[in-house]
C-alpha cells in the first residue's frame, strides 16, 4: 500500500469520526467526496452504512412550477419548529459541459438560512434517467448516519422519469399546481403510480378545486382498472384499497390522499406533514417499509453491478485499442455489433466461467 493510500485512509477515518460526532463540515466534505467520486469514497459509504436506518426519507417531485422548493423550505422550517433535524438534497439539472448542477447556486431554503440543523445540498442529476444518481443514494446514507431525523429529496420535476425517486424515498409526494388540466393529464403518463401523497400546491389560485377533482377521478380510474388487484407502484395490493375519498388509509391498503397547500404562506403544511406521518405509520404496520427497504437494496446492488460491469467492459475495449477499429469493421459490413459485443465480453465471461 502506498503512502498516498495510507494518508487517504487516515483522512477517511477522521472524516467518519467527525461526521458521526455531528460535525457539519465533515458531512459536507463526505458528500462532496461522494458526488465527485473522489478516491476512497466507497470506503466512506461502506463504513457509514452500519449507522443508517433511522431517518425518514421523503421524496418531493412534480411538474416544474409546482412550488417544490417553497414547500420543501416550509417543511424544513416546520420540522425544525418541532425540534427535529433536517437534511435536504435538491437534485438540479446537469450542465452538459461540466456535469455540475446548473441551478446549484440559486437562493433556496430562505426560511432556514443560518440554521445549522437544516443541512441543504444541491446536487447534479448527472444525466441520470430520472434525475437521480448513485451519488444521491450515497448522500442520503451520509445524512442518515449523521443523525438527521428527516431527509427530503427534491427532484428536478422532469415528468414521467421521476419514477426513479421510488428507489430512494420511503414516501413520495407528487406536487400538482392548479391548472387547466394539462398537468393532471401528464400524470397519466406514469407519475400517478409513484405517488403516496398528492399535493395541490398554490391552492389559493383559480383551478385548485378542479385539479383536486381531476386527481380524485384519476385515482378512481386506477382503482377500477383491470390492473387493480395486482401489485401497485410500491408492491401494494391495490385490490385492498378501499373508499374513494382519497383520505389515506383503509384496513389493508393505502390510497394516495390529496392535500391542499399554499406553501408560500405555510397554509396546509402541517396537514401535509401529518399525512406523511400517517403514511409512515401505515408502512410500519403493514410491513411495507421492510419490503421497500429490501427492494431498494436489491436495486442498489443491481445498479452497482451494472456500473462495475460497464467499467470492466470499457477497460477491455481500451485494452483492445478502443472502439474505432470495431466501428470501421461494422461500417464495412465485415462484422456486426452483436459479434463485436461477444468478442469484447468474451474474455470477461471466460474469467467468470473459470472462477
Amino acid at each position: 500500500m502506498s503512502e498516498a493510500d495510507d494518508q487517504r485512509r487516515a483522512e477517511n477515518e477522521r472524516l467518519i469520526e467527525e461526521l458521526l460526532n455531528g460535525k457539519h463540515r465533515a458531512l459536507a466534505r463526505v458528500i462532496s467526496n461522494i458526488e465527485n467520486r473522489a478516491p476512497g469514497y466507497r470506503e466512506l459509504v461502506s463504513r457509514l452504512h452500519e449507522h443508517t436506518g433511522d431517518a425518514t426519507v421523503v421524496g418531493v417531485t412534480g411538474s416544474p412550477g409546482a412550488g417544490k422548493s417553497t414547500l420543501v423550505d416550509k417543511m424544513a422550517e416546520t420540522y425544525r419548529d418541532r425540534g427535529e433535524t433536517v437534511g435536504v438534497i435538491a437534485i438540479d439539472p446537469s450542465s452538459p459541459f461540466t456535469g455540475g448542477a446548473v441551478l446549484g447556486d440559486r437562493i433556496r431554503m430562505a426560511s432556514n438560512v443560518g440554521d445549522m440543523d437544516v443541512f441543504f445540498r444541491s446536487m447534479s442529476a448527472r444525466g441520470t434517467l430520472g434525475g437521480l444518481s448513485t451519488a444521491t443514494t450515497d448522500a442520503v446514507k451520509a445524512l442518515d448516519a449523521f443523525g438527521k431525523d428527516r431527509i427530503i429529496i427534491e427532484t428536478v420535476g422532469a415528468g414521467q422519469n421521476e419514477v426513479d425517486i421510488v428507489g430512494t424515498a420511503d414516501t413520495v409526494a407528487v406536487l400538482v399546481p392548479p391548472s387547466s388540466g394539462d398537468d393532471v393529464q401528464m400524470l397519466k403518463a406514469g407519475i400517478l403510480e409513484i405517488a403516496d401523497v398528492f399535493v395541490v400546491n398554490k391552492a389559493d389560485m383559480d383551478g385548485a378545486d378542479r385539479t383536486v377533482q381531476e386527481l380524485r377521478e384519476m385515482i378512481h380510474m386506477r382503482n377500477d382498472s383491470p390492473l387493480a388487484g395486482t401489485a401497485g407502484h410500491h408492491g401494494v395490493d391495490e385490490s385492498a384499497i378501499g373508499d374513494d375519498t382519497g383520505d389515506g388509509e383503509d384496513d389493508d391498503g393505502w390510497e394516495p390522499p390529496i392535500v391542499e397547500t399554499v406553501a408560500k404562506s405555510g397554509k396546509g403544511v402541517d396537514e401535509f406533514l401529518e399525512t406523511l406521518t400517517d403514511h409512515r405509520a401505515w408502512l410500519n404496520a403493514s410491513g411495507e417499509l421492510e419490503s421497500r427497504t429490501r427492494e431498494r437494496y436489491a436495486e442498489e446492488i443491481r445498479r452497482l453491478l451494472r456500473e462495475e460491469a460497464a467499467a470492466l467492459v470499457e477497460t477491455e475495449i481500451e485494452s483492445q485499442g478502443g472502439l474505432d477499429e470495431y466501428v470501421d469493421a461494422v461500417a464495412a459490413r465485415q462484422t456486426d455489433p452483436y459479434k463485436v459485443t461477444d468478442e469484447v465480453v468474451g474474455p470477461i465471461r471466460d474469467c467468470i466461467d473459470e472462477g
